[in-house]
């Protein structure tokens, strides 16, 4: 007889298993993708799915959810380094990279649908300390704010105007060493050379 634990366990072990499915299947066939193929690379029953989803759109806010929460996990794990801003920034570029057609919806729904508003924060409050870090130690300038994650998040999403794996990698490796140099703080040589542009 399964003990209770184990009982317990299973609808959070097919709620993942249908998550790692959709995310998937999503990433190869697009949001719009028939989620009977989410059934079928899950293994499970319809029902099961629609127990745990009512629809595409909440399969969708919780795949937002855990990434959500792997961002803030990713950033706990990184809290001892300086750069961990700069190393969450590119975990967030390979999730874009990795899943453009999930990645893409998040952008446009988000933006308007209060429901995904506490993942949103949930992803500034995993960058928030991380920047400041950085910020301590000389490594980004002092006037970015936490706010400005969604334009460098913006940024990076220009990698979806890729058509491949290859180009979307390639223009997010370019986004990526763009943000980076314009975050870091300006050195007294910059100063003069923007003064000398000014005055010629």
């Amino acid at each position: 007889m399964p003990s209770s634990t184990t009982k317990r366990s299973d609808p959070a072990t097919r709620r993942a298993q249908l998550l790692d499915a959709a995310d998937a299947v999503f990433t190869i066939h697009g949001v719009n993708a028939p989620l009977e193929l989410v059934v079928q690379h899950a293994g499970v029953g319809r029902a099961t799915l629609y127990r745990q989803f009512p629809d595409r759109h909440a399969i969708l806010l919780a795949l937002l959810q855990r990434s959500a929460q792997r961002t803030q996990d990713r950033a706990q794990s990184l809290k001892d380094r300086p750069d961990a801003f700069f190393a969450l920034l590119e975990y967030q570029a390979e999730r874009i990279v990795r899943s453009p057609a999930v990645s893409d919806y998040w952008r446009i729904t988000s933006l308007k649908d209060p429901r995904f508003a506490p993942a949103r924060q949930q992803i500034r409050d995993a960058f928030a300390p991380t920047l400041a870090r950085a910020q301590a130690h000389g490594l980004v300038r002092p006037d970015v704010q936490i706010r400005d994650l969604s334009l460098l998040s913006g940024m990076l999403g220009a990698a979806l105007r890729g058509p491949t794996d290859a180009e979307r990698r390639r223009l997010v490796r370019q986004a990526l060493d763009i943000v980076r140099r314009g975050l870091r703080p300006e050195t007294e040589a910059d100063a003069d050379t923007g003064t000398n542009r000014r005055a010629d």
